[in-house]
């Protein structure tokens, strides 16, 4: 599933392994990816979300400081 979140798009997809979801999103440069365990993918593209409002988070006070 390739979902946009605050102009940021990211990629949700189930894994071999039972209630592991594999995600990615890019900012700029920056390519994160990891794995979530929960059975709903609702929950897995929250989770992402999440982290995605935590990298923007980052950026935006690295911008701040220059």
């Amino acid at each position: 599933m390739t979902v946009i979140h605050k102009g940021v798009q990211y990629t949700v997809a189930p894994t071999v392994e039972p209630d592991i979801w594999q995600w990615q999103f890019r900012i700029g440069e920056s390519v994160k990816t990891g794995k979530t365990r929960t059975r709903l993918a609702a929950l897995a593209a929250r989770r992402v979300q999440l982290k995605i409002d935590a990298a923007l988070k980052t950026s935006i006070s690295a911008i701040e400081q220059h």
